[in-house]
């Protein structure tokens, strides 16, 4: 792999790689729900695994599953999660599942701040908390990188303006440089971040 350059057929590669997210993908259109994509860690850690030279599923510690309905009731996501249960179970990997349109009514409770409703699972993809994080991979199998791959690649860390919740980007690179040492933050931000 080109640690300066990623396209998007060697990242949907590197993914598949991980035999999770090959499983999930491949099985993800029978979950039937609107907007549904494989985000965030499983994708971007699978890569930097085979970039470290670890196992493809090594220091994944769960496969989210987004996904959008007009409903935010908790009965109806929860009735999607249990959709998802029967469909992934035999993989015995953690799968979080989530309706994106819900986000902002749990988001104060778990993280002690709160965010603007979103507008679809795309937009939240796009406010992850490190630009090069913010990836996902739809269930027809469409490549989600508003920022482009290049810096996940190259494990450039920065933060993104877009996010609504910056104080908790400097916990996040922290963790992500701890499992991956070789990720190099940008380091001028980053402590800008820490003031916040």
């Amino acid at each position: 792999m080109n640690t300066a350059s990623l396209s998007q057929a060697e990242f949907l590669r590197l993914v598949r790689l991980n035999p999770f997210n090959a499983a999930i993908l491949d099985r993800l259109p029978d979950l039937d729900v609107q907007q549904g994509h494989l985000v965030a860690g499983a994708l971007f850690g699978t890569v930097w695994n085979v970039r470290s030279g670890q196992p493809p599923t090594a220091q994944i510690r769960d496969y989210d599953v987004f996904y959008w309905d007009d409903d935010v009731s908790y009965e109806a996501e929860d009735a999607v999660i249990r959709r998802a249960q029967a469909l992934f179970g035999d993989l015995n990997v953690p799968i979080e599942v989530r309706n994106q349109a819900r986000v902002h009514l749990w988001f104060n409770g778990k993280f002690g701040q709160d965010r603007p409703p979103l507008n679809s699972v795309r937009e939240g993809i796009d406010q992850f908390l490190v630009t090069c994080t913010c990836v996902g991979i739809s269930a027809h199998g469409a490549v989600h990188a508003p920022y482009g791959l290049d810096e996940l690649a190259s494990g450039l860390l920065r933060p993104n303006p877009h996010n609504h919740t910056p104080g908790l980007c400097a916990a996040k690179i922290a963790d992500y440089t701890r499992r991956w040492p070789w990720l190099r933050a940008d380091g001028p931000v980053i402590n800008q971040q820490r003031l916040v």
